[in-house]
């Protein structure tokens, strides 16, 4: 319905999705550390920054199965959790060059499924960035209908 509001549905501007229904929040210190260390121009986003980027996460992760959705909570805690074996510190307490040198770990893990979870979530990390309008703008993204005459 037209001007109807349901419950964990937002709109452009509004805030992020109720807690209970959001596949960010109970990892979203974990995420915020990968998105930085991916996107270093990220360090840079203010709390509406965040949440739209996150928002622009959830609408695209909401579509995918609950498994999926699962399975990236638990890849970001085992992103979390993994430094400990070699830091003695989680991945939020890390350093940036000690968080990029875990995820290049990641990116080229011998077991393909860890590889393919990194690059997902890699590509997620850039979805939300370069998203929003303001991440387009700053790297040049101008959509036009006409396509590429609106360049000619």
């Amino acid at each position: 319905m037209p001007g109807a509001t349901m419950p964990g549905v937002t709109m452009r501007g509004a805030t992020a999705k109720e807690p209970s229904r959001s596949v960010l929040a109970p990892v979203r210190a974990v995420f915020r550390a990968v998105v930085v260390t991916v996107v270093p121009e990220a360090k840079q986003l203010d709390e509406p920054g965040w949440l739209a980027l996150e928002e622009l996460l959830e609408d695209a992760i909401e579509i995918r199965s609950p498994a999926l959705r699962r399975q990236l909570q638990l890849f970001l805690r085992a992103i979390q959790w993994l430094p400990v074996v070699r830091y003695g510190r989680t991945f939020t307490a890390l350093g940036d060059e000690q968080r990029s040198r875990v995820l290049r770990h990641l990116q080229n893990h011998p077991v393909e499924r860890i590889r393919c979870g990194f690059w997902g979530l890699r590509t997620l990390a850039f979805l939300g960035y370069y998203g929003r309008p303001e991440g387009a703008h700053a790297i040049g993204y101008r959509p036009d209908p006409r396509g590429w005459e609106a360049v000619q």
